[in-house]
């Protein structure tokens, strides 16, 4: 951002109130550690040449937050940037001074990080961050998934559905889409993230989400399984996984009892999927294909577990001003 300010950007900054809106942009900004993330896109991001100057890389990882947050499309993003005046302050964009990306420059940004895998790089650095911290802990593990849905309709140029969703039955409904797997400490930090279509077997992917120094695993009876209980066991974990009735044989009430003890600390693996769901609106698909869809999770499951401890990580006079 230059020194040039508009008269609109004065009186802005001259105003009394601060908004919801504002308050969380510059928790946000706060809590990120971006010379870690800067340092790690900066290898693949294009050099200055003799052609069009490359913008500036910070601020395009800037815009590509706020498209997260606030589940906006390439369009929606630039439109956004020239509309609201907190998200150009948190972009470090200033309308008098500096150029603001346009809609194919933010697109091609995405394809930067999906096509080096940075997405990933970037949830495994700020994993990195708070354990470090003291933030992500490592005894026990809560996995869990949830459905994101996809177009069904054939309305499109291809005429046909994304080849790689499916469709599964959750209670008397159909839904169809992927499956987000995540594998979360006990306070709900997420440290891993798998993607799948909707048809997969939550179970099939216990493996996946466990790290392997943890010493029990909590989920909800879609993952249990005596095959997993006695290996898992045989390993020294303990197999918190909620009990599932059968056919031949109901739940006794002190299984029961279990079952709602498990639950209370399960639940914590639902705090992320409150987040990135119900707060910032990834309840659908925006891409085709599951490797984007799955860039984009790693993204917002490493903003939300910032997000989630954003108070531990404020400086003491920082949570007294905000």
């Amino acid at each position: 951002m230059g020194n040039q300010r508009t008269f609109a950007s004065m009186v802005w900054s001259a105003k009394g109130k601060v908004t919801r809106r504002e308050r969380f942009l510059a928790e946000m900004d706060a809590v990120i550690p971006w010379a870690r993330l800067l340092r790690l896109v900066e290898p693949h991001y294009p050099k200055a040449g003799n052609g069009r100057q490359p913008l500036g890389l910070e601020k395009r990882l800037r815009i590509y937050f706020l498209q997260q947050w606030f589940n906006l499309s390439d369009p929606q993003a630039e439109d956004a940037i020239y509309d609201s005046e907190s998200m150009r302050r948190f972009a470090r964009v200033e309308l008098g001074d500096d150029a603001v990306p346009d809609e194919s420059t933010i697109l091609r940004f995405r394809h930067l990080l999906e096509e080096h895998g940075l997405t990933g790089a970037i949830f495994e650095a700020i994993g990195g961050l708070l354990e470090a911290r003291g933030l992500l802990l490592r005894s026990g593990t809560i996995v869990d998934a949830t459905i994101i849905a996809a177009p069904s309709s054939t309305k499109n140029a291809t005429a046909s559905r994304d080849p790689e969703m499916k469709q599964t039955r959750k209670g008397k409904n159909w839904h169809f889409g992927m499956k987000l797997h995540i594998g979360a400490d006990k306070r709900g930090i997420v440290h891993t993230v798998r993607a799948t279509d909707a048809a997969v077997a939550d179970v099939t992917q216990l493996p996946e989400l466990l790290h392997g120094e943890e010493r029990e695993v909590f989920g909800d009876q879609a993952y249990w399984k005596e095959d997993d209980r006695q290996f898992l066991e045989s390993w020294g974990i303990r197999y918190r996984i909620n009990r599932r009735p059968t056919a031949q044989r109901r739940l006794s009430e002190r299984w029961r009892m279990i079952n709602r003890a498990r639950s209370r600390t399960r639940a914590c693996g639902e705090h992320a999927f409150r987040v990135v769901k119900q707060l910032w609106g990834f309840t659908k698909v925006r891409y085709r294909g599951l490797a984007k869809n799955l860039a984009r999770a790693q993204t917002m499951f490493a903003l939300a577990n910032l997000y989630q401890v954003r108070r531990e990580l404020l400086p003491a006079e920082a949570r007294r001003r905000l």
